[in-house]
């Protein structure tokens, strides 16, 4: 025993201080433009806070903070979370010893060779097994366990991030579809009104029948708009149920559509503090992270490994003397390694560096996407606003026109075409309109999304403020 000791002394060393196979991780570099192309003023302010209550609708923050707390996506991407921590652990576990038990009983006439007479066997004892780490295979492998774990953090925070931007652009989709079937219920009566005094006239013979029949088909296309946009609302409220974690059903609305406050300019920051910011970007880079650890993993299987056993225990071929007959111990050690697989642990070390590869690119594309979405919130932003002052003035220059047209005719100025044409402008402005101001808001709403800012819970907010007071403490040093 006393010569033993040495030795495992050494393996326990070589297992604690060995190296680590293949290539460390290191953070990927991205050439970011030094400025957004559509942003009018680029600061280096950091978009934090819980922008949706810019738009100052309780309603709103109600559901979103419903949403965060009994969406099911969310619920999902908790236990995710959950589980890939417990993988860390489960996977840090194959770097210490494993403590076994063993008990049996057996009889014959056969133990390693053959006997003239049957005996018994009885022997219990635990067992110790440790696969020194020589190589990096399992500190590896715990490497990207913890990697997935931060991957799975990130990840819940880019469900959550998308879960407020849908909920947001559904609600505001619900206000359009109500302001839309508002104007189409108003303009239904008011070509209700219109078609009964076309009906009185041409009984009486003053109109053609052309001109009741276009004003019939009129009024039918604001009372096919009407069941249309119910539909719609329905459908939008069912959306909206689910996102909140809901039974589909009725939803209460907050602010009108058009009292809905447009957030203030928006400080963008710089290019390079995207990359900190969204967390799918950050996700991608853990996930980059994780599949590196797994070639030394893969590596390291090229290589022999080195395995301990003990165990002390008791054993005897009567039962009654299974205590009593002193203790049965054996301590030794193994190596076992790969000799000629026909190359398939070189292959399983290239498939790894091609999965690494993958993972580089998957980073780098989310990247490019995430530049993509900050350009086109931005450009959507700043178009949305000059469309919407065109359709502002369209609108009501078209119901002023429907008025002087219908006015024109009753007094035998103008033909009934020119109502018709200045009822169907109308129309059709005053929805255009109620859109346009719709994809406004969404535009902010994307825009915040595409820059990831935003703190989801009070220890978040501090954490960031903490974080703000210590650079600025920096900054005056």
């Amino acid at each position: 025993m006393k010569k033993i000791y040495p030795v495992l002394i050494l393996l326990i060393i070589l297992g604690v201080a060995g190296c680590k196979l293949g290539p460390d991780f290191v953070k990927p570099e991205y050439q970011s433009p030094e400025a957004f192309r559509f942003d009018p003023v680029t600061t280096d302010t950091v978009v934090n806070l819980k922008w949706w209550e810019l738009f100052n609708d309780p309603v709103l923050d109600t559901m979103i903070k419903i949403a965060l707390e009994e969406n099911k996506d969310v619920m999902i991407a908790a236990a995710n979370i959950e589980a890939a921590r417990a993988n860390v652990g489960y996977t840090k576990a194959d770097t210490w010893p494993a403590l076994n038990v063993a008990a049996g009983v057996s009889r014959g006439n056969y133990a390693g060779m053959k006997f003239d007479n049957a005996t018994n066997n009885f022997y219990a004892f635990p067992e110790l097994v440790w696969e020194i780490d020589f190589w990096g295979k399992y500190r590896r492998s715990t490497e990207a366990a913890r990697a997935e774990l931060l991957a799975s953090q990130y990840g819940m925070r880019t469900v959550q991030m998308s879960l407020i931007t849908a909920v947001a652009s559904t609600y505001f989709q619900l206000l359009d579809y109500r302001t839309k079937l508002e104007i189409s219920e108003s303009t239904l009566a008011s070509r209700d009104s219109g078609l009964m005094i076309i009906q009185a006239r041409y009984d009486y013979g003053i109109i053609p029948e052309i001109d009741l029949n276009q004003s019939q088909v009129q009024r039918a296309i604001s009372a096919a708009a009407v069941p249309t946009y119910k539909r719609l609302i329905a459908f939008t409220e069912s959306a909206l149920s689910i996102l909140l974690g809901r039974d589909p059903d009725s939803i209460l609305i907050g602010v009108d559509l058009y009292d809905q406050e447009l957030p203030p300019e928006i400080p963008t920051g710089l290019p390079s503090q995207l990359l900190e910011r969204r967390p799918d970007i950050l996700q991608t880079q853990e996930m980059y992270h994780a599949q590196n650890a797994r070639i030394g993993v893969a590596e390291a299987m090229r290589w022999p490994s080195i395995t301990l056993t003990g165990l002390l225990g008791v054993a005897s071929n009567d039962l009654t003397t299974l205590t009593s007959g002193g203790l049965a111990w054996s301590v030794g050690g193994s190596l076992f390694g790969p000799l000629f697989q026909f190359g398939k642990n070189k292959r399983r070390k290239e498939i790894e560096i091609y999965k690494t590869e993958a993972a580089l690119l998957t980073y780098e594309s989310t990247v490019l996407q995430a530049f993509k979405e900050v350009e086109d919130a931005l450009i959507s932003i700043q178009t949305y606003q000059e469309e919407l002052l065109a359709q502002e003035e369209r609108s009501r220059a078209a119901m002023n026109a429907e008025y002087l047209s219908q006015q024109r005719y009753d007094k035998g100025q103008t033909s009934y075409l020119e109502v018709l044409e200045s009822q169907r402008q109308s129309f059709d402005a005053q929805l255009n309109y109620s859109q346009n101001r719709r994809d406004l808001l969404n535009a902010h709403v994307m825009l915040y999304k595409a820059l990831g800012g935003g703190w989801l819970s009070p220890e978040e907010e501090q954490a960031a403020i903490e974080a703000q007071r210590q650079a600025e403490e920096e900054k005056l040093k």
